[in-house]
């Protein structure tokens, strides 16, 4: 099933085109979560969406069989002075939280509706989206009532960094996550 998807990239010059059909697939993997967990309420989605679309060096990666779109994955760097680290609730060195614009990239989302997990394609997606990524490092967050996600991630060489509560109305307590990506577009000096 996985040899057929096609995969397509995306930047902020397709917001118009692209944003309805991520709200869409949201819709549907979220659907149960949505009616409880006012966190996860489509229309609080929808206003991160926007914002995280609007931000420099945002892009996105979309799975699509035969034309349906499968899930996608999507995030932009961290900016100097990002509040992504804000609520890191986990003492660690003051270097390591340091955003220069360039430094880290943030996924922010990765879901692949019901008929195709578990066929690798959560894996293709993230790999798309992180491949050709100049920054360092990659950072993502992970519910902490979803072991068996932080330990796919962790599978795939993600390391915990501790545990973080975004300043968000109703936001749960997640993982931070940190992967260090390969110096692709980055200057590498080379020591002797």
């Amino acid at each position: 099933m996985t040899a057929d998807i096609e995969l397509r990239h995306y930047t902020h010059h397709h917001v118009a085109h692209l944003r309805t059909l991520l709200l869409d697939v949201y819709a549907e993997v979220y659907a149960k979560e949505a009616q409880n967990d006012p966190f996860c309420a489509i229309d609080r989605f929808a206003e991160g969406l926007d914002s995280w679309m609007a931000r420099p060096g945002w892009n996105c990666v979309v799975g699509y069989d035969h034309g349906k779109p499968v899930g996608y994955a999507y995030g932009a760097p961290l900016p100097p002075g990002a509040r992504w680290w804000g609520g890191l609730l986990t003492r660690v060195p003051a270097d390591t939280l340091t955003e220069t614009g360039t430094r880290t990239y943030a996924l922010s989302e990765l879901m692949v509706r019901t008929p195709w997990r578990k066929t690798g394609i959560a894996r293709r997606l993230h790999d798309e989206l992180l491949a050709a990524r100049p920054e360092q490092r990659a950072t993502l967050l992970v519910l902490q009532d979803h072991p068996k996600v932080r330990a796919l991630y962790e599978s795939w060489g993600w390391q915990t960094l501790g545990d973080l509560r975004p300043h968000l109305l109703n936001a749960p307590l997640f993982h931070a996550m940190l992967l260090d990506l390969p110096p692709r577009g980055r200057s590498v000096i080379a020591t002797s």
